[in-house]
């Protein structure tokens, strides 16, 4: 089952109330019932995808002498980058290429069949929003392919291509998408851009991915299942993605890595390599947008861009080894070779604790940082096209600033809780880092990161001068832990934690939405969709209310909270044990019979409660 949606032949009940939803330039009619996956929080998602697809349709049909036209946008002429001659020989701008002198260059328009365009497959389409929406908002596209396995799911996609005049462009598909893809190897019947959105993994759609996907062409890749990349199961993750997966506070970062790697390694079985055009981090999935290209000599060097990562257990500290090494031979020819490690020790070196093995990974940039800086241009621009224009933006921002050739970061509370030490501001620690003449930023996928090519030596020296500036009572350390060893060393750096005026970087300056706040209540995945999907999503809905804020204790000041205390008896009272007299917080009265068999109900775990007490019974049990 696919995408979340239901099994073939499932047929919709007739009692199922419709839902119609405008997202975009599309309106989208389906079942109130949970029969066909929905998420309104992927918004941002679909937008960014749509924005990403419209500069590679630029780029692309503009090597064709094709222009493309965006309502709203200027009507300039745009400078066209070719990136598969960027990647080779870093080739200059070029612009209108291919046109010939006085002629008028040819023009694709939105909402218009483009004979030399894009040929789009959206393999998990569900409802055909994603794919009326490129239809509708992308312009230079020859066709869109909205396939789905479930039949229910493709009648739905069939009203809302006719709902939204749209059928020129999508067409609806019935099939496994991975017999789809397999269908369509060969060089003529490739797709010029696939998009994979599933409910959770990817991986059983990798491979035929890279095949189906053209030369040069874009693959766009959600992952939802961050679970399994955050390192929750490693070797779940090793047998989904082909690498094992580490807890680490840069786990995001890693979990996009780890999606590139799989990618690469996926299109190197069949002499193809991927380049990353972009790679996100957002709410609770990762993203990832890469070309493929054919190699063999590119494909060589797929070894020497991944490494494994070693990890300390005690302070976090960080080393990454290299598979493979390639280097410049004397004729000019690249030369590779194994490479040698590893590059640490059994113990750390900071402060003696053992390293957990991570990877492979991507080691090279994540993002092209010239497309980047397309797509960022153009939603600036252009504000008004996408809803998420703004979050879009100050995203982009953040990519754009980040360090491209340093894998993984620190994080501010990671480095204090682990000695034990008051919080630097982020401001003082990237100025420390600055005036030790090493580089910092941020990251996407952490607001608290700190991404810099410092090595941890460097990293702790800093950190021991702000503990002398700030001291910890180094006598409550155990003298095995990690903030006693590591506090234990002089530092050989005298750290500066003098702000400077470029420490605080321009997308903070301008107070772009970098990092996005809770967009609604419970929200986050969906359940996945199911036959008659209306009873059990109100099933999950109870369930949902039943967790949610439950480790949160009600807002009442202090007064109220004695008050309420004083409502339970005390234990070590009824025992004749409590030495506080009229100072404890529960009541010595004598139990009445009802509050007897509430004190019962607590004492005994062995005990069924149908109704379980309220935070103040667990802050008494706490307390006493």
């Amino acid at each position: 089952m696919e995408n979340g949606t239901v099994p073939c032949g499932e047929n919709r009940p007739p009692e199922a109330k419709e839902t119609t939803i405008t997202e975009g330039a599309a309106k989208i009619s389906f079942p109130s019932a949970n029969e066909v996956f929905y998420n309104p929080v992927q918004e941002f998602n679909r937008d960014l995808t749509c924005a990403v697809i419209t500069e590679f349709a630029r780029i692309q049909l503009g090597a064709k002498g094709i222009q493309i036209k965006v309502p709203g946008e200027k009507d300039v002429q745009k400078v066209v980058v070719d990136l598969l001659e960027q990647e080779e020989d870093k080739t200059e701008l070029q612009e209108g290429a291919n046109v010939a002198p006085g002629d008028q260059p040819q023009t694709a328009a939105l909402g218009e069949i483009c004979k030399e365009g894009l040929r789009v497959l959206e393999g998990l389409a569900a409802s055909g929003l994603r794919a009326i929406r490129f239809a509708r908002e992308v312009p230079g596209l020859q066709s869109v392919v909205a396939n789905d396995a479930s039949a229910r799911a493709v009648d739905l996609i069939r009203h809302n291509v006719q709902l939204n005049k749209v059928a020129h462009l999508v067409r609806p598909s019935q099939a496994d998408v991975r017999m789809l893809m397999y269908q369509h190897q060969r060089v003529s019947e490739r797709f010029e851009v696939i998009d994979l959105d599933p409910y959770g993994s990817p991986a059983p759609f990798l491979d035929a991915a890279v095949q189906a996907v053209s030369e040069g062409g874009l693959l766009c890749v959600t992952c939802t299942d961050m679970a399994v990349l955050a390192g929750n199961s490693r070797e779940t993750c090793y047998s989904k993605y082909g690498a094992m997966a580490l807890k680490s506070r840069a786990c995001h970062e890693l979990a996009l890595r780890i999606v590139l790697h799989s990618l690469d390694l996926r299109a190197n079985c069949y002499q193809r390599f991927v380049v990353p055009l972009l790679s996100i981090s957002a709410d609770f999935y990762v993203r990832v947008f890469v070309r493929v290209f054919t190699g063999q000599a590119k494909v060589k060097a797929s070894a020497s861009k991944q490494a494994l990562v070693f990890q300390c257990v005690g302070c976090g500290a960080f080393h990454l080894q290299r598979l493979g090494k390639a280097s410049g031979a004397p004729s000019g020819r690249v030369k590779f070779s194994a490479a040698c490690g590893p590059p640490v020790a059994p113990e750390c070196e900071h402060c003696g604790q053992p390293h957990q093995l991570g990877g492979p990974l991507w080691a090279e940039p994540i993002h092209d940082l010239d497309f980047v800086g397309r797509v960022l241009e153009a939603v600036s621009t252009n504000p008004s096209r996408f809803h998420t224009a703004e979050r879009i933006r100050g995203v982009l921002s953040v990519v754009t600033e980040e360090l491209p050739d340093v894998p993984l970061y620190y994080t501010l509370d990671q480095l204090s809780s682990t000695i034990h030490s008051s919080t630097p501001s982020l401001l003082q620690l990237r100025s420390a880092l600055l005036h030790a003449g090493f580089r910092v930023s941020l990251s996407h996928a952490c607001k608290n990161a700190v991404k810099t090519d410092a090595p941890a030596s460097v990293v702790w020296d800093i950190m021991r001068c702000w503990e002398k500036e700030h001291p910890v009572k180094r006598e409550r350390l155990s003298e095995t832990s990690p903030a006693f060893r590591i506090l234990s060393v002089e530092p050989r750096l005298q750290a500066n934690f003098t702000i400077r005026d470029d420490a605080n970087p321009s997308s903070r300056q301008r107070g772009l939405k970098r990092f996005q706040a809770n967009p609604e209540a419970n929200w986050g995945p969906r359940p996945r969709a199911r036959p008659g999907g209306k009873k059990v999503s109100e099933a999950m809905e109870d369930k949902r209310k039943l967790l949610q804020n439950k480790r949160k204790e009600l807002s009442e000041d202090m007064a109220q909270r004695a008050a309420r205390l004083k409502t339970f008896p005390c234990k070590r009272f009824k025992k004749g044990t409590c030495q506080r007299g009229d100072q404890c917080c529960y009541s010595h009265r004598s139990p009445t019979p009802k509050a007897t068999a509430e004190a019962t109900c607590i004492d005994c775990p062995q005990t069924p409660n149908q109704n379980p007490p309220g935070p103040g019974a667990t802050a008494g049990a706490d307390l006493d």
